[in-house]
């Protein structure tokens, strides 16, 4: 049995694509996971199941959240290794920002900085961006909401063919501790 956290893209977000977590929850459960809880209202879950790899994983709740409520929702799949990675590998000191200054995108296939190549970081500090593994780290000393770094990495020439969806640090930090095998 591997533990996952869903990532759901988009939900929640100033009243639309309204999906209550207890219904969340309830449309996990009927697909068959165990241990299902959820994480704050902005769309993450937990779950834990024998079957399945992330990606499809991932295309059966988005399929069976379309059926159930009427509207699409990317969704990204991810277990506990991965997520503990991305915790391990940031490259900034997490320990001494804010969460609110630190973000991660996660994406559903690997990312190359050629993806990025267009953007002047100069200009843009001192905010910045490193990439990781099928994740991007942003640090945004004012916040996600006056950066204009992040304006720029979610622009669709810089997301083109992916699903991506972002996390503050402390969410990020939470997911890799709730899919964390009990000891």
């Amino acid at each position: 049995m591997t533990t996952y956290a869903a990532l759901l893209r988009g939900i929640n977000v100033g009243g639309n694509r309204k999906l209550p977590m207890a219904d969340l929850r309830a449309l996990l459960d009927t697909l068959g996971h165990t241990g299902v809880r959820t994480h704050l209202q902005s769309g993450q879950a937990v779950f834990t199941t024998d079957r399945g790899d992330e990606e499809s994983l991932a295309g059966e709740l988005a399929r069976a959240i379309e059926d159930r409520f009427g509207f699409p929702v990317d969704v990204l799949v991810r277990d506990h290794a991965y997520l503990a990675e991305v915790v391990r590998a940031c490259p900034f000191p997490a320990a001494e920002l804010a969460a609110r200054q630190l973000h991660v995108t996660y994406f559903s296939a690997p990312v190359t900085p050629d993806r990025y190549a267009h953007l002047d970081q100069v200009a843009l500090l001192p905010e910045e961006f490193r990439l990781g593994d099928r994740c991007l780290y942003l640090y945004a000393p004012d916040g996600l909401g006056r950066s204009k770094l992040a304006e720029a990495l979610g622009r669709p020439r810089a997301a083109k063919d992916l699903v991506a969806t972002s996390r503050n640090w402390n969410t990020v930090v939470k997911l890799a501790e709730l899919t964390a095998p009990e000891a």
